[in-house]
């Protein structure tokens, strides 16, 4: 039986961010997630969590500046230290909200830098910051985004993810893959969560088009969780998806699966 994470940066939208833990405890999550921690105080979010009996299974890494349109930092030459730096931050966070995975926004690249340099910097910055987080027994995943979301993001597909992590050659590095995104990206969904789901320690859903709750699209969610059942996936699903309406009246959909 799948077991789901409330995504809330994108789910209860219609309350204040921590009215939204309490929010997805109401619907019958037992776990959350989201985008950016680091504009609330440790104590705050640690409170929410346990005050609702959630567990909190994934956050990213400082991203740069989001305003400005920045998607991440780690392709970036000149940030080295503001990464590092974000690394001990969301290490910090993690350790003391019982979180065990940070995803890293690798980010869009500077055109005006050449293509290996780039590459370079990345498995630089990646590599630092899987071994810190193994200290930690925290698990490092990067995230292929799709080219029509994000055109200039940095990972675009699992060949191109699973090149990185080859050179990277860390034992905690992961891969966390966005149903949606390579549908739109790749399809050949099963097979491709088959094929690594050695490497696959974090999935999140979502339907297309619309990028809206499943059963709201294309894609055959009732097979897929069968078939993640079946190759006894027991890691978390993550709900980031955007609401076609109210994130109540589009939560049908994960009832039969919450017990």
């Amino acid at each position: 039986m799948p077991k789901f994470s409330a995504n809330l940066s994108m789910l209860f939208n219609e309350v204040d961010f921590i009215q939204r833990f309490r929010a997805a405890r109401q619907q019958g999550f037992s776990a959350v997630e989201y985008m950016f921690p680091y504009g609330y105080a440790i104590d705050t979010l640690r409170n929410e969590l346990a005050e609702n009996q959630l567990v909190q299974v994934l956050h990213n890494l400082p991203a740069g500046n989001w305003e400005a349109g920045e998607r991440g930092i780690a392709c970036l030459p000149g940030r080295e230290a503001e990464f590092r730096d974000g690394v001990g931050l969301a290490i910090e966070y993690a350790r003391a909200l019982g979180c065990q995975q940070i995803n890293c926004l690798i980010g869009n690249p500077d055109s005006r830098v050449d293509a290996d340099i780039t590459d370079s910097l990345v498995v630089t910055n990646l590599s630092y910051a899987a071994k810190e987080m193994a200290k930690e027994n925290i698990r490092l995943l990067v995230e292929p985004i799709n080219k029509y979301d994000m055109p200039a993001f940095y990972l675009k597909n699992t060949h191109q993810a699973l090149e990185l992590m080859t050179r990277v050659g860390s034992p905690n590095l992961y891969l966390q893959y966005d149903i949606y995104h390579m549908q739109r990206m790749e399809g050949e969904l099963i097979q491709t969560m088959q094929r690594l789901q050695d490497k696959i320690a974090h999935i999140q859903v979502a339907d297309n088009p619309g990028r809206n709750e499943p059963g709201t699209g294309e894609i055959n969610y009732d097979v897929i969780f069968n078939a993640l059942d079946n190759m006894g996936y027991s890691g978390w699903i993550g709900c980031e998806y955007k609401p076609a309406t109210t994130t109540v009246a589009g939560l049908s959909w994960v009832k039969k699966y919450q017990h």
